[in-house]
């Protein structure tokens, strides 16, 4: 039994459902559909402590004021508040703890630009910290000296940013396995850190987050040691109680910015379930149509329709089988465009993935079929679609994943296709629940 109402649609991220479901006769495979309409932004002044260079940089990069939550967030943080911003996806969380961290660079440099404070980025991904320090280079602020400090980083470059980096980006294994083991050797930069930022702070939940908890510990008592006392920044679109769960983390009162000010496009919901195909399961039982083998088709789809979408495979194997998949369809449809589709997962070297990262960002592929290695990954803006291959294991990382559309204002959509899954078949019935 089906509940839930498939209401009509028309234009945007709907009517690309639309276009998939009726001239396909995939009507049946549609349970529920929900739309999140689209809301204006409130926005606030720069505020009067910020850099001047700083804020040039941010309206060049296309910024006339922040939303009223960044301006609350760096307001927070300048005042030496240890802060959580948990705002939704694409909200511009950054420029929450860029504002105060570069002010902090730019004002703080000795005589001949010798390095004065410095921030600590900790991403749970390298993905996220190379999407993040691109970003940051990418103002082009004068004499800033920013650099990754992780697995693909080569020695010359760790021992630079020891010696020289003011803004460092790193992930838990190489704090707790480079760093802080070697800190006498980073006496300089820990005794000038200003900002801890720890982005996607909902990651560090567990098992893992209690040893991430006991890392951060340890990063405070290494900058007490040389007369440091740096402020937490923390950044989440999906933590639950962010306030009690940044707290457990870094063992300090934190305070919370969730009131989200920022502009967002519409945002269509599908749920999805695959036709039964056979009755070759446990005692005769019907089996459903792979999540995989849907996605592809649908991904085939949306590439032909030029909508520029990501595919969330739960596997290494399965996401390079839909790669493959719709290059061969492809071939048959459009064989211009086979080229423009591709898998990414972990295990790839690092020039390869910044190679199909850039791809993303400037149009060159369309479909690219991933493992979650992206759902904490780039910044993708102009993405229109995103398409789960089975329900992620959480809420969040679910929303974390459909947050990589849309991040340009535009209307998003989001397709989870169940899996022959007890759990997938309850969810995508019972959308109310």
């Amino acid at each position: 039994m089906r509940t839930g109402v498939v209401p009509e649609v028309g234009g945007g991220a709907a009517g690309l459902l639309d276009r998939l479901t009726v001239p396909s006769g995939r009507q049946d495979r549609l349970t529920h559909l929900e739309v999140i309409p689209a809301r204006e932004g409130v926005r606030a002044p720069w505020p009067e402590w910020a850099a001047p260079e700083v804020v040039e940089a941010l309206r060049a990069r296309g910024i006339p004021e922040p939303w009223r939550h960044q301006v609350e967030a760096a307001d927070a943080a300048r005042a030496h508040q240890h802060v959580v911003l948990s705002t939704g996806t694409a909200s511009g969380k950054s420029l929450g703890y860029l504002l105060p961290a570069l002010t902090e660079i730019q004002t703080s440099r000795g005589r001949g630009g010798q390095r004065g404070a410095t921030t600590l980025y900790v991403a749970p991904t390298k993905a996220l910290a190379q999407d993040q320090l691109d970003a940051v280079v990418s103002l082009g602020l004068p004499g800033l000296l920013a650099t990754t400090h992780d697995g693909d980083s080569p020695r010359e470059q760790r021992d630079w940013a020891r010696e020289h980096a003011e803004y460092v980006l790193t992930n838990p294994d190489m704090l707790h396995r480079s760093l802080l083991p070697g800190h006498a050797r980073w006496a300089k930069f820990f005794g000038m850190l200003r900002y801890v930022v720890i982005d996607e702070c909902h990651h560090y939940r567990g098992v893992f987050g209690a040893h991430v908890a006991q890392i951060i510990r340890r990063l405070r008592r290494v900058c007490a040691a040389y007369g440091a006392s740096p402020t937490f920044v923390l950044a989440s679109a999906t933590v639950a109680e962010p306030e009690i769960s940044a707290s457990r983390l870094t063992g300090l009162p934190v305070q919370a910015v969730a009131d989200d000010a920022s502009a967002r496009g519409e945002v269509s919901l599908a749920l999805w379930e695959p036709p039964f195909v056979s009755h070759g399961g446990e005692n005769g039982a019907p089996v459903r149509r792979s999540a995989t083998a849907e996605i592809a088709d649908l991904l085939t789809d949306l590439v032909v329709e030029d909508v520029r979408t990501l595919a969330f495979i739960r596997s290494r194997r399965g996401a390079e089988s839909v790669s493959m998949t719709v290059k061969r369809l492809l071939t048959d449809v459009a064989p211009e465009l086979a080229d423009r589709v591709a898998a990414y997962r972990g295990g790839y070297l690092p020039e390869d993935r910044r190679e199909i990262e850039q791809a993303l960002r400037d149009g060159g592929l369309i479909g690219l079929a991933a493992t979650n290695a992206l759902e904490l990954g780039i910044d993708i803006a102009g993405l229109d679609a995103v398409l789960m291959a089975g329900f992620p294991g959480t809420r969040a990382a679910m929303w974390q994943q459909i947050g990589r559309a849309g991040r340009g204002g535009q209307a998003a959509l989001g397709v989870f296709v169940a899996r022959d899954d007890p759990l997938d078949t309850y969810l995508v019935t019972h959308p109310a629940r």
